[in-house]
């Protein structure tokens, strides 16, 4: 299976994974996936703060002739984000490359 990536190396569509590479971290798989779903869930809210505070810079309640402009600004902002790779894929890239820092306190107390 093909897959174009970004800028960042990171694919922009669904990439088929070896299961034995996202254990050997961890020694779990399930405990790789939860990091992997946490760090996406970081990534998400990051991102989704990072679109809604650049949109806001365009609200505002005046009509005037600059609103054709600002909204041309706005879909350009908004094809940016949807053009970029979805969370999970970056948040498993960044685990497969030892990028993710994590740590299980309960293997930690044993």
């Amino acid at each position: 299976m093909s897959s174009t990536k970004n800028t960042q190396g990171v694919p922009t569509s669904t990439v088929t994974r070896d299961v034995r590479q996202l254990d050997q971290t961890t020694g779990n798989l399930y405990e790789s996936l939860v990091v992997i779903a946490k760090r996406a869930n970081q990534i998400s809210a990051n991102l989704k703060e990072e679109l809604h505070n650049k949109l806001s810079e365009f609200a505002s309640s005046n009509d005037n002739l600059e609103e054709v402009f600002e909204n041309r600004e706005q879909i350009e902002i908004s094809k940016h984000y949807e053009r970029m790779p979805k969370p999970n894929l970056i948040a498993m890239d960044e685990f497969l490359n030892g990028k993710v820092y994590y740590r299980n306190p309960s293997k930690e107390q044993k």
